[in-house]
């Protein structure tokens, strides 16, 4: 099923929020990177089009409004780019090797006590699973037990 841009951007948004922003899985996921160009994005963008647009229009003269309203809307655009495809990587399922770690992590994590929720026992799991996997380890599991997976 389809979803809606406005409720993939949503999902994007929860999903960088749900992802453990850790220096030790930056080397290995994109969502590190992309959660922060998209933080700085959705901070400077919209300034950023402001000024565009005024100092264009001020400089350069009415005739020139449709450019300057293009730069704008394009410089407006990269953060809602950057939530698409973060709410699309959350729905994306793992690719084999990633899925095989997962459940050896998550076994691993289960026999050193861990109280696993249903959602996270998935067979066929998620980016955004594995992201609650990963901010449950950093925050539940002891440091040593962290150290010894990355």
């Amino acid at each position: 099923m389809q979803k809606s841009l406005i409720s993939q951007m949503q999902l994007g948004r929860q999903y960088a929020k749900e992802w453990p922003m850790r220096k030790e899985l930056a080397p290995m996921f994109a969502e590190f990177r992309v959660i922060k160009a998209t933080e700085l994005a959705i901070s400077v963008m919209p300034l950023l089009a402001v000024i565009t647009l005024v100092l264009q229009t001020n400089w350069l003269g009415n005739q020139y409004v449709p450019q300057s309203l293009a730069i704008a809307l394009f410089f407006i655009s990269l953060p809602a780019q950057g939530l698409l495809w973060l709410g699309k990587r959350a729905d994306t399922p793992l690719n084999p090797s990633l899925n095989t770690w997962y459940q050896e992590l998550f076994n691993k994590m289960v026999a050193n006590g861990y109280d696993a929720p249903m959602q996270l026992q998935s067979r066929r799991p998620t980016y955004r699973t594995l992201a609650k996997l990963l901010k449950d380890m950093f925050e539940k599991m002891d440091k040593a037990f962290t150290k010894e997976q990355f």
